[in-house]
């Protein structure tokens, strides 16, 4: 069983780079997927970088509505109705929301600043500390750019800072960061797909490995103390 567990474990960590090697080329264009390639594989330079040709370039304010939470950490309720996203990657819950759709949240200070993102749809709340990034716009898929501002903020923000922590996000760091948008929101869709459908693969194999965790951790305690007795 130990032997099983080590496998598993190499295999999550495989797949997670296989997924951020893939990340990192489909959502520059690097690697484009079949069907969607107008620009004959010529590229162009930007202000994040190269390109293909057909890509544009937009600033999230001019794509989602951007604001903060108005509950505070002492609002929680233990097994309440909703999610409640607090700084933190643990998702708190509560009996009330004051939102309902789609958006992604990100940490607005605190140990979490540039690496806490979470990405729903449905009813939740939020801390008053805690960015909305939500109301996407026809050209841009709500998954998509979790994809891509969960990827690239932090380095963002630590270009915008001479220290080498970051306190606090200001809504500027946020609203004025440039995003390359494929040309059709149909290949935001198909790369939000196989990149959704990685992450699935991944939760699977992590969901088996935790399993045949507990399920030795059963076997121990039946076995060392001789509840069961092998044959």
């Amino acid at each position: 069983m130990d032997a099983l567990i080590v496998g598993l474990d190499h295999l999550i960590a495989k797949k997670r780079n296989i997924k951020q090697a893939a990340m990192q080329e489909l959502l520059t264009g690097k690697r484009r997927l079949p069907g969607f390639d107008r620009s004959g594989g010529k590229v162009k330079q930007i202000e994040v970088g190269a390109v293909p040709e057909d890509w544009t370039l937009d600033y999230i304010e001019n794509d989602a509505n951007i604001t903060t939470g108005r509950k505070n950490t002492q609002d929680r309720i233990e097994d309440g109705e909703f999610p409640f996203f607090v700084r933190s990657q643990t998702i708190e819950r509560i009996n009330s929301y004051s939102f309902d759709g789609e958006a992604v949240l990100t940490a607005g200070d605190g140990v979490g600043t540039g690496k806490i993102f979470h990405y729903i749809k449905g009813k939740f709340d939020v801390h008053q500390r805690v960015y909305r990034i939500s109301e996407f716009s026809e050209r841009l898929n709500g998954y998509f750019f979790f994809l891509y501002f969960s990827t690239h903020f932090y380095n963002r923000i630590m270009q915008m800072t001479a220290k080498s922590s970051v306190d606090s996000v200001r809504r500027e760091m946020i609203a004025r960061m440039p995003i390359p948008l494929p040309p059709t929101i149909d290949e935001q869709v198909a790369i939000a797909a196989v990149l959704s459908d990685m992450d699935d693969e991944i939760t699977a194999l992590e969901a088996r490995r935790d399993k045949t965790k507990a399920l030795k951790q059963g076997m121990m305690q039946e076995l060392l103390t001789g509840k069961t007795r092998l044959v």
